[in-house]
């Protein structure tokens, strides 16, 4: 078949994978026509090689590992007698000079998604900069707002509320990144939507009347937390593939660093502005764990949101935003759970319906990944394999 015939993908459905240095690697922009179908033969070629499987793989881990240890520490930081909001805003950015070797080692390798291959596009530097203020800021108000849900809502609560970011997400790709929406996608919407309502529907019975008014305070944060961080997924992944023309893994670290900096740089005006930071000495005093523990739980907090972060941002450029919040609904069933021997949150009726909710919406969309890639649809494997015994059994 000629290269011409090649079906042309999109390219932010490809990953990040190491540049080939062979001269017949190198597309030349000669017939565009011609310089396209290479372009996506090199992709598909690339798309489901062993590097890209182990990325993604790693990326899912840390996704998971993080969130679930974020928030779990996260919750522990109020349930022993934390009280400043602005401490635990800060702690979710705040570890970014973690990453800061890394971005030296990055810097000697080279990753591309066959755009970069071919692509010298530099952006202005008032362009990069102006990228990373608004992001940055963005992330320092989803970050409070998520800490009010932490503060006021169970950790389970909290967890299965964040499932309506995917939600989000698909409304915000649909828009600014060119997602194709199908019934499977738009399934996973409902039944997020309905997990999260079920959970606004109780609230009566899980509280307390003096604590309603919080309880109602921290599903209102949490989901605008979770509409505002999908729209910073999706800006992110407009701005790799619009603006900075590349995915790379300097990239990501360049993202991941600079967007923090200006948050924590926020989150610390914030803290003086408040007067929260005199009084950080009593917080540390009473908390029930003690000093030492005080400041143990708010280090691996913040470290925990750093691995949570790059895997989320990881996924971003080597599928999709929409993928990345697809993966942290995955942890959704390990917080609950994590919460009761933990936390010893409660977990009712409601919950257990609204986690399987979570659980079918978010199994469609990975069964709409499995199509994606390739995959036969289930009933016809089904359909298919009986026919052929029945055939079987009639010889």
């Amino acid at each position: 078949m000629a290269a011409s015939e090649q079906k042309v993908e999109p390219p932010s459905r490809f990953p990040l994978l190491p540049v080939q240095s062979h001269k017949e690697d190198e597309l030349e922009y000669g017939d565009p026509h011609q310089a396209q179908a290479t372009l996506s033969i090199h992709r598909s070629r690339l798309r489901y090689s062993r590097f890209w499987w182990l990325s993604v793989a790693f990326n899912i881990l840390m996704v998971i590992f993080g969130q679930s240890a974020a928030t779990i520490l996260g919750k522990l930081y109020f349930a022993k007698g934390g009280k400043s909001k602005w401490l635990a805003t800060l702690v979710q950015t705040a570890a970014f000079p973690v990453l800061i070797p890394f971005v030296f080692f990055s810097s000697k390798i080279k990753f591309s998604n066959g755009i970069a291959a071919v692509n010298t596009h530099r952006t202005p530097i008032s362009t990069t900069i102006a990228v990373y203020l608004i992001l940055g800021i963005m992330i320092a108000g989803d970050n409070m707002m998520y800490t009010y849900g932490a503060a006021y809502l169970p950790a389970s609560t909290f967890s299965l509320i964040c499932a309506t970011q995917l939600a989000f997400n698909c409304v915000f790709s649909f828009f600014l990144n060119s997602q194709h929406l199908n019934p499977f996608i738009l399934n996973s919407v409902l039944l997020l939507i309905l997990s999260s309502t079920l959970l606004a529907f109780q609230s009566g019975n899980e509280q307390s009347a003096d604590t309603y008014s919080q309880y109602s305070t921290g599903i209102i944060f949490n989901l605008s937390a979770s509409a505002l961080f999908a729209l910073i997924l999706s800006l992110m992944q407009f701005s790799f593939q619009k603006i900075f023309k590349k995915e790379t893994f300097s990239a990501v670290l360049d993202m991941q660093i600079y967007t923090s900096l200006v948050a924590s740089m926020a989150c610390v005006i914030g803290l003086f502005a408040s007067g929260e930071w005199g009084a950080l000495a009593e917080d540390s005093g009473e908390f029930k764990l003690g000093r030492t523990s005080y400041i143990l739980v708010n280090l691996l907090n913040a470290i925990s949101w750093q691995i949570c972060f790059v895997g989320t941002v990881g996924l971003v450029f080597t599928v999709s935003s929409l993928f990345s919040n697809a993966i942290s609904t995955l942890a959704l069933p390990l917080i609950p759970v994590l919460s009761v021997f933990i936390l010893h949150d409660k977990i009712t009726a409601t919950k257990i319906v609204a986690l399987i909710l979570s659980l079918w919406g978010c199994l469609s969309f990975v069964y709409q990944q499995y199509l994606e890639a390739g995959g036969a649809p289930l009933s016809w494997s089904f359909s298919a394999s009986k026919r052929k015994r029945s055939g079987t059994t009639d010889s």
